[in-house]
């Protein structure tokens, strides 16, 4: 090959050497771009890994409070009478709990009354790596407006049997009952027809058979067109010790004139006798007003010995073991009772007190404690047609509570009855034995001292004439210094000849602790209204096995149950709640981030 003249030592491919630098620049720039990328994707992922930690440590913190506040709620639910054992710390209860990769702590105590409803509170602290969750929430028992510890009845020293809802009732309160743990296979609510449940259910019993699976309920499960909840707590009615707990620090918080020991001072006349207080209220001159008879004798009646269901739970049986109790018949009180102060009338709002624990008080209320029995109602308070009541109280017997008439708040109602919203009255009614309505036909003959055979069975021989009372003809009915003391509505000539209105309405709040609410000697009884008559009850039940109310078309009484559902705010006096569920207040749950 030939060079150009004069140019031998020139690069023929200067194209060629440029080309290759602009190839290493751009390698360079490559090297460096990457580089960032990389280090960009290891931020990112950094940053995500450390999000992920994050929010995993966050996740855990939280799930650790929740597990905290979750062992609190049913540590309460295993406490016999949390406001006491509140009371008994001092201080409120800890605890703590370790999870996995986690923590948590937890704190309880009384945070305040709804009027005389407790609410707790729930402090617990989730703790995971370097952050914490708060779970603070407030949390009151909850409440059924029927509850149950069998939906059984006792026919027998030892045996029960299912009681029906039947085709047509309507049940318009929430319903509870508690496991009945001797035949687990079997459901434990009993079902005929079609009744309407039109408020929440709830079972403590499981829906599946143990083992087998078997659904129990899935033949009856539309028949609760408002809900049924399975495996809840049971209430705890049924434990005698612990309603003994909770009468014994409410007849130490009540106003010592109002704690009552009636002496049966016709014990020796008297058969069967039952110690008890009559309790007559009214209202007069715009003040609610109570009459308290103390020292009263109650002569009862043994019931028929086949097909009737006077059972209560035998004592010491641990609510295993039932007996006929003897029934009301009719009751004296002292003859001089006006003059010795043992029968006096006072303003309702005289036995209001508060409760106080740890510095926290309720709202202050009436309250009445009876060691012996009561008898609500008479013929000669101050009233028209039947028991008022203007105010807040609660009686608490450690016998029955035998009712003798009907019974309503003052107040404004709503159109289906019940007391409005704003009704402030309220009457609260816990017995240790039963509370049942009275058959004031057992007294259709002349009382006697001595219980012998009379013209119907239950009672005999007359003393001081015909009439009774304070007629000229005798010595007013009184047997050894006592006045036979009449009840309900009169139903002919004679004094003791009586019966009770129709329908019966008893508007009160139900504790029965020795065994059902109904009505004495069903198949037997007299009725204003033959074969039946109707008993409205706007409150709450909480009995330990069912009452008996009537025979359907037979006797006794046709059941109308409605739900108060203002003993939700606490307007009942005391603190004898028995529920073993607690449930947040509303708008009570709150949880937050601590720290990070």
């Amino acid at each position: 090959m030939r060079y150009p003249k004069g140019n031998r030592n020139c690069n023929i491919y200067p194209n060629l050497y440029r080309q290759k630098g602009s190839a290493l620049v751009l390698v360079v720039i490559c090297m460096i771009l990457l580089s960032f990328l990389g280090l960009g994707m290891l931020t990112v992922a950094y940053g995500v890994k450390h999000t992920a930690i994050k929010l995993k440590n966050e996740t855990i913190s939280m799930l650790a409070a929740e597990a905290g506040y979750e062992t609190a709620v049913f540590w309460m639910s295993q406490q016999k009478d949390m406001l006491g054992t509140i009371y008994n710390q001092s201080s409120g209860v800890t605890g703590s709990l370790n999870v996995s990769q986690g923590s948590c702590s937890y704190r309880i105590e009384l945070f305040s009354f709804v009027g005389s409803r407790p609410v707790y509170r729930v402090l617990s602290v989730g703790n995971s790596g370097t952050f914490s969750r708060t779970v603070d929430v407030h949390v009151v028992q909850a409440l059924s407006g029927w509850d149950m510890g069998m939906c059984r009845i006792p026919t027998g020293n030892n045996k029960t049997q299912a009681v029906y809802f039947a085709n047509n009732e309507v049940i318009d309160m929430p319903l509870h009952i508690n496991d009945y743990e001797d035949q687990p296979d079997n459901i434990d609510i009993h079902i005929q027809g079609n009744p309407q449940f039109l408020q929440t259910v709830s079972m403590g019993e499981p829906r599946y058979v143990s083992g087998s699976g078997f659904d129990k309920y899935y033949s009856v499960m539309s028949t609760f067109d408002s809900g049924i909840c399975f495996d809840q707590p049971n209430n705890k009615v049924t434990d005698k010790d612990i309603v003994q707990d909770k009468i014994e620090r409410f007849r130490d918080s009540t106003n010592l004139s109002y704690r009552f020991t009636p002496v049966p001072t016709a014990y020796a006349t008297a058969s069967n006798p039952y110690p008890a207080v009559q309790l007559e209220f009214f209202v007069e001159d715009g003040a609610g007003k109570i009459r308290i008879t103390n020292n009263c004798t109650v002569r009862g009646s043994k019931p028929n010995e086949e097909g009737d269901y006077d059972y209560k739970i035998k004592d010491g049986s641990d609510g295993t073991m039932y007996e006929k109790y003897n029934i009301y018949t009719y009751h004296y009180m002292p003859e001089d009772a006006e003059d010795t102060g043992l029968r006096f009338t006072v303003p309702i709002e005289n036995t209001y007190v508060t409760q106080s624990f740890n510095g926290v008080t309720s709202e202050p209320g009436g309250q009445i404690y009876v060691d012996g029995s009561v008898v609500i109602g008479g013929d000669k308070t101050v009233h028209d047609g039947g028991q008022l009541v203007k105010g807040r109280i609660t009686v608490v017997a450690t016998g029955n509570i035998w009712i003798a008439d009907s019974i309503k708040v003052d107040g404004p109602h709503d159109t289906d009855g019940k007391p409005s919203d704003d009704n402030p009255n309220i009457l609260g009614l816990i017995s240790q034995g039963v509370i049942k309505v009275v058959d004031p036909g057992l007294s259709e003959s002349y009382p006697t001292d001595s219980g012998t055979s009379g013209s119907n069975g239950r009672g005999g021989t007359r003393r001081g004439g015909n009439n009774w009372n304070g007629s000229s003809s005798g010595n007013g009915g009184d047997i050894d210094g006592h006045v036979y003391n009449p009840i309900g509505i009169s139903d002919g000539s004679q004094i003791y000849d009586r019966v009770l209105p129709d329908p019966m309405v008893v508007e009160a709040a139900l504790t029965v602790g020795g065994g059902g609410w109904g009505a004495e000697n069903v198949g037997d009884r007299k009725e204003y209204h033959s074969p039946q008559d109707d008993l409205i009850l706007r409150g709450t039940i909480t009995e330990v096995i069912r009452g008996v109310v009537g025979i359907i078309g037979s006797d006794g009484y046709l059941k109308n149950y409605y739900f108060d559902d203002r003993v939700l705010e606490g307007i009942l006096p005391g603190d004898i709640w028995l529920q073993g569920k607690f449930i947040p207040a509303p708008a009570g749950w709150h949880d937050y981030r601590v720290s990070q």
